[in-house]
This record gives structure tokens, sequence and C-alpha cells, in this order.
């Protein structure tokens, strides 16, 4: 069952929604961006935060000790890695701090050479901002992919849940403009992507279970 991420909050309006709608991860952009917040209102953010919602922070080619150190001081639970950070880099921040790692991974024409030693990938379509562009990829070149569990990312909104999760099955859905209206994150529309994203999940859990004989 596909699991929910809702990336780029920024305000402690945007903590209010995901603690009433529940997705599984939230998204905190340390990145260049215009969803960008630094590490104090992050902090702020993480503590109003429901304990259920996992923290994740998004990095573009960030040093490991800066990243280690939201992680140890409890700002974010997993690093999101958008740049060019290797198998090594990767190795190295595990480390120093244990973290889990979510990798990104910019599609374009095909699937690139994947790294080995995150723990999950994130599937975005490829732009020269490492993400963020609000535009889906061609899915068909994930048919075949047989590898680490991953993040859907890249123009997903409530309209395309259905879509997504029947074609993939991936194990997260990443969504960030989806949920917005005029830039800003809507309560509303976090609420709808959640509950769409849990009715999908559970009409396809009802379609394998055996039908009761009476």
């Amino acid at each position: 069952m596909s699991k929910v991420k809702i990336c780029g909050l920024s305000r402690l309006e945007d903590i209010d929604a995901v603690n009433s709608a529940l997705p599984d991860y939230i998204g905190f952009v340390f990145a260049p961006s215009r969803r960008r917040i630094d590490q104090a209102t992050a902090a702020v953010l993480k503590e109003r935060l429901d304990g259920r919602i996992a923290a994740v922070g998004v990095f573009v080619d960030q040093d490991v000790e800066t990243i280690a150190g939201l992680y140890d001081s409890g700002v974010i639970n997993i690093a999101q890695l958008h740049g060019d950070e290797d198998d090594g880099y990767i190795m190295r921040l595990k480390d120093c701090c244990g973290c889990t790692v979510i990798k990104a991974v910019g599609v374009g024409d095909a699937l690139p050479q994947l790294p080995e030693n995150a723990d999950y990938l994130l599937f975005d379509t490829l732009s020269v901002q490492r993400g963020g562009a609000g535009k889906s990829f061609d899915w068909s070149l994930l048919k075949s992919y047989e590898g680490l569990p991953y993040f859907l990312a890249g123009g997903l909104d409530a309209g395309k849940i259905s879509d997504a999760v029947r074609r993939l099955d991936p194990y997260c859905l990443d969504v960030s403009s989806g949920v917005e209206t005029k830039g800003i994150k809507d309560a509303g529309k976090i609420q709808e992507f959640v509950n769409l994203a849990n009715s999908i999940d559970l009409l396809n859990w009802c379609d394998i279970i055996p039908e009761k004989k009476e």
C-alpha cells in the first residue's frame, strides 16, 4: 500500500494541516527553492509536528556534517539527497549519523545509473532545479524497474493518485505543488490527497481478498 509524503512545508499552518491529515512523511526543504527554510524554522515546525509523521530533510550537495547535525538534533528523521551525491557520499553520511537516506533520481528519456547504497530512491522529472518542477515524467520507464522501494514525485495531484497506484504501486506518493493554491499549501487539498491515497489502497486491498464463501 502506497504511503504519502507532503513536501515543502514552511509554515505552522502547514504543520497543522498535516497533523490533521496524517501523511506518513513530510518534507523540509533546505536546498535552494521558493520553499526553502532555515534550520531554526525547521526546528520550530518539527516541534509542532505529530510524532507519527516522519520529517524528511531535502538537500542538494550539502556537507555531511550539516545533515548529521539536523538528524542528531531531531529536526529531521530522514535525509533526501537531490544533488550529485554518490554512493561514497551516502556511506559517509550513514557512517556519520546512521540516518535513513532517500536518493532522488531525475528521469528524462531513460532511467540513469542508479545508486546502490541508499535506502530508498525518489524518481522525479529531470530538471535544472533538481526536482520540484511540478511536471510528470514518462511512467512507462518504471514498468520493468526492480530495485529499491521508491518515492514517486513529479506533477502528482489528487487526480493522478489512482493511475499512479494502479500502474506502478510505488512505495510512497510524494506531492508538493499538487496540494498548493497560489503557491501556498492548501489544507483541504492535503486532506483530499491523503484521503484518496488511503481509499485507493483500501480498494486495491479489497480486490485481492478472496470472497468469503457461505
